[in-house]
């Protein structure tokens, strides 16, 4: 599986859209949902102090999910229902995680080739995509200019330490929780942060009073985070 058979949407925003941009931000979407799922969110950013910035929006490939019954939507991977037994672990689709693992890379490989460098470019995620987005992001080979994390969690988190990029320690972490999410629970996003800051990345925490969503505060601290990353040095 591969970029080209998913489906892209993209905005350019904060600068005449005809120019290339100067950053790209690649957002992936939740469970369920599709790449339209951020577009108003993105355009509630202004980034136009950085200039022209590309937003891309794919789709996860459509595939049965366990924990809603085998049934067919939009997900990055699959999700298994947690054993009944607190004390086992929550089971992870590995190989789903990887293969999706790879089409992200493409997708930033993709943004590098139309002229845009790694380290130009953000990549984001909420809830499933926010998953993606760690997994991806702390792998990747060439540094980005930071990852964006919104009501997930870390996962293969065991494997994280060894599996790791080089290229992308120092790279700035906007990891985003709502207090009161009934579907990610904040401890979740808690570990991450835990796990993270031990293996001493720069993880920018914001925890809001909010279930499984974005919130305005949460908007307009993550458009302050970006301008930092995207400034121009």
């Amino acid at each position: 599986m591969n970029t080209q058979t998913i489906e892209i949407m993209e905005l350019v925003a904060g600068g005449d859209p005809s120019a290339q941009p100067v950053a790209s931000i690649v957002v992936l979407h939740g469970l369920g949902a599709d790449g339209s799922d951020f577009v108003p969110i993105a355009q509630e950013l202004d980034l136009s102090a950085v200039g022209p910035v590309r937003f891309v929006f794919p789709s996860a490939p459509v595939r049965p999910v366990s924990i809603n019954g085998g049934y067919a939507m939009r997900a990055w991977y699959d999700i298994y229902p947690p054993s009944p037994n607190p004390a086992v672990a929550r089971r992870e689709d590995d190989a789903g995680l990887r293969t999706s693992q790879g089409i992200v890379q493409q997708l930033l490989d993709r943004e590098s080739a139309r002229g845009v460098p790694p380290e130009r470019t953000v990549l984001m995620g909420f809830s499933q995509g926010c998953a993606m987005t760690l997994l991806a992001g702390l792998r990747a080979p060439q540094r980005l200019a930071g990852l964006v994390a919104l009501s997930g969690y870390l996962p293969l988190a065991e494997h994280t330490a060894a599996e790791r990029s080089a290229a992308n320690h120092s790279t700035p972490i906007f990891l985003a929780h709502g207090s009161h999410d009934p579907v990610v629970v904040v401890q979740r996003g808690e570990v991450a942060r835990d796990v993270l800051q031990t293996l001493g990345y720069s993880v920018d925490w914001h925890i809001y009073p909010m279930e499984h969503s974005v919130c305005p505060q949460e908007i307009a601290d993550l458009n302050h985070w970006l301008l930092r990353v995207l400034a121009v040095r």
